[in-house]
């Protein structure tokens, strides 16, 4: 284990709760010996890739030994340069790509350490029906605000979804500096947020000459992968929050993807009419047209959930998604062994159905199971290659001799081979199990059920 890094500078530290004024936040505070290693913690247990200059999560403390004094004395006196992030595709349905900006190691703990500093001074200005990116906040309890609104509504509710688009690649600099300058009166700290947002994308390809030359200055959007970009866009967007509330609409927020509630599609046309004029006008941001509309509440979506009957269920899109994304990690011909696909799918399954599983009905959960399962016998199946290993196997199982034959010279195809009552009885649940596959019938019970399933009264 890597150790923590030391000589984080000798800036005293001040609770920003004993300040007299919220404008008294400086860069001081970002700098001090308890804040950068609480960001450096935070960092390291987030983990994440390298950035342009290559240099990993675990080759940072040894950087820190030797620089840390030297970065601290740039920062104080506002010299330090803010490396461009490493500009990377990251696919999306319909064939389209998100870019993700991967910060320096080093860029990550400043920036983490920046907003450390900054969100307990902008959390309390916050609006309650902000969900994204903050403290005991989650989309979880986006979507049940959601659902409360829309029951104190009742059938007549219609749904005016909002898309902004590209809006971490279009944030106005200008306007979000702006933002930042009401509670911030260091003018150090917020050069060096303003360092952060003009540093620039460059794509990981390129040589250190190409990299140089490629390098520009940027004069809009947050580069989204960053710890700071959250809390800059809730910044920015914490104005539109309030003006939702200014003109009494009931609406939910988390980060960039908002929807808002009305009796009717009329009433919705003009809300969604007058929201796009208030954006492009104020905050400089485009709403995509072909995006954003008026439906009905059992026609909307939102963070990959619907309400239907007063009931949250996921969305077919999210299942497909889910589907998809297990299909990738047990494609049969991805040449990695069955451990390392076992541990790939236990690591997703678990996050995606503490994501998903609230919505998701039981018979779902089972049918899921018995599908992923088919899938790692496949997987186990192309593993064992030949007949002669696949006999081996088989035997081992407990499948007696003579039956061996019938499967492992079988001229059906894999898939339909690994639904034979042979290899069932060969692979069962408890052995794929004993090997590591996650249960998802199981993790449904206890997301639905802590405590224990419900026993009848009486």
């Amino acid at each position: 284990m890597a150790a923590e890094p030391t000589g984080f500078g000798r800036h005293g530290y001040r609770n920003l709760a004993e300040k007299e004024s919220s404008c008294e936040v400086t860069l001081s505070d970002v700098l001090s010996s308890q804040n950068m290693e609480k960001a450096w913690k935070r960092v390291k247990a987030n983990k994440g890739a390298a950035g342009i200059d290559g240099m990993k999560v675990g080759d940072f403390p040894d950087f820190a030994k030797a620089h840390w004094e030297k970065v601290i004395c740039k920062l104080a006196i506002g010299s330090y340069s803010p490396s461009p992030v490493r500009s990377v595709q990251i696919p999306k349905a319909g064939g389209k790509f998100r870019q993700l900006g991967i910060p320096t190691v080093l860029d990550r703990v400043i920036q983490q350490a920046i907003s450390q500093v900054l969100t307990p001074l902008y959390e309390s200005h916050f609006s309650e029906h902000s969900h994204g990116f903050r403290p005991k906040r989650s989309a979880h309890g986006a979507i049940d605000e959601m659902l409360r609104e829309s029951n104190i509504m009742g059938s007549k509710c219609h749904v005016v979804d909002c898309d902004l688009a590209a809006f971490f690649d279009t944030v106005d600099h200008q306007k979000l500096m702006g933002k930042l300058r009401e509670r911030i009166a260091d003018p150090e700290l917020l050069k060096l947020i303003n360092g952060y947002l003009k540093a620039g994308a460059i794509p990981s390809k390129m040589t250190r000459e190409e990299r140089e030359e490629e390098r520009t200055e940027r004069d809009e959007g947050v580069p989204q992968g960053g710890p700071l970009s959250p809390l800059l866009a809730n910044i920015l967007l914490d104005e539109l929050d309030h003006e939702l509330e200014r003109r009494g609409h009931k609406f939910v927020r988390y980060a960039d993807d908002f929807v808002i509630l009305c009796r009717s599609l009329r009433a919705g046309e003009r809300i969604l009419q007058s929201v796009t004029k208030y954006l492009s006008d104020e905050l400089k941001l485009t709403v995509n047209q072909t995006k954003s509309q008026v439906v009905k509440l059992c026609d909307a979506s939102f963070l990959g959930f619907e309400i239907v009957r007063c009931k949250i269920w996921w969305t077919e899109k999210s299942r497909k998604k889910f589907k998809e994304r297990i299909r990738e990690i047990t494609k049969r011909t991805r040449g990695h062994s069955p451990t390392k696909v076992t541990s790939e799918l236990k690591m997703y399954v678990r996050g995606a159905m503490n994501y998903y599983g609230r919505g998701m009905k039981f018979a779902e959960a089972r049918e899921l199971d018995r599908w992923m399962r088919s899938r790692m016998r496949l997987y186990h199946w192309k593993q064992w290659g030949r007949p002669r290993t696949r006999r081996r196997k088989l035997i081992a199982l407990g499948i007696g001799r003579e039956e061996v034959h019938m499967a492992s010279r079988s001229r059906k195809g894999p898939w339909r081979i690994c639904h034979t009552s042979i290899v069932l009885r060969a692979m069962t649940v408890g052995w794929l199990e004993d090997q590591g596959i996650p249960n998802i019938e199981q993790q449904w019970s206890l997301i639905r059920y802590p405590n224990g399933p419900k026993r009848p009264k009486g």
